[in-house]
């Protein structure tokens, strides 16, 4: 039994404001295509995000969008998402999850850092992230300096496929129109 989250309450404000989990990429939304992929891998998917889940303390960015979904996943292992991630493959989904029986987060690492946004954290993460909100402590990679870690390298990633496709995310216009390069780069 797995839950999962998308973060879904992000003001998109390099992006207009507009809400990426609506935007089309190979004639679906990244919505639609993350629920169908999740749909695969747990039993509770949670979306956080105004009229859905609230964060408990607003205003936080995702930390505090980590911090809900935690807090009102049903399962210990919640994998999150950011909502502008449209190739995250269900067997890369378990696979981390797989990895989260002795550690409280487990998250992958590229050649660009952490990204703690395609990462599961456990309920053992309740307490570090409600002490990183009250101190105003947001940034999510201060978080796991808190928390049993497994990280995930790039070579583990790539079983899975091209890393740079798989973690791809939409902050930005150029971003959305670089997927199209990466639509068909599976490997």
């Amino acid at each position: 039994m797995r839950s999962a989250a998308i973060l879904a309450g992000g003001r998109a404000t390099r992006f207009g404001g507009r809400d990426k989990g609506a935007l089309l990429v190979d004639g679906r939304t990244i919505r639609d295509r993350q629920m169908a992929m999740l749909s695969e891998v747990v039993d509770e998917v949670l979306i956080v995000g105004p009229g859905h889940i609230e964060d408990l303390v607003p205003g936080c960015g995702p930390m505090g969008g980590v911090h809900a979904a935690v807090c009102a996943a049903r399962h210990d292992a919640v994998f999150v998402i950011a909502c502008d991630m449209p190739y995250v493959p269900a067997p890369f989904t378990a696979h981390l999850l797989d990895l989260a029986g002795d550690v409280d987060a487990v998250v992958p690492r590229t050649e660009r850092g952490l990204h703690p946004l395609c990462a599961v954290y456990t309920r053992a993460c309740r307490e570090p992230l409600a002490r990183r909100l009250a101190a105003g402590s947001l940034q999510m990679k201060q978080l796991l300096d808190d928390v049993r870690v497994r990280v995930i390298e790039a070579e583990d990633i790539e079983v899975f496929g091209d890393r740079h496709r798989l973690l791809a995310n939409v902050n930005t216009p150029a971003d959305y129109a670089g997927l199209e390069a990466l639509h068909g780069h599976k490997r």
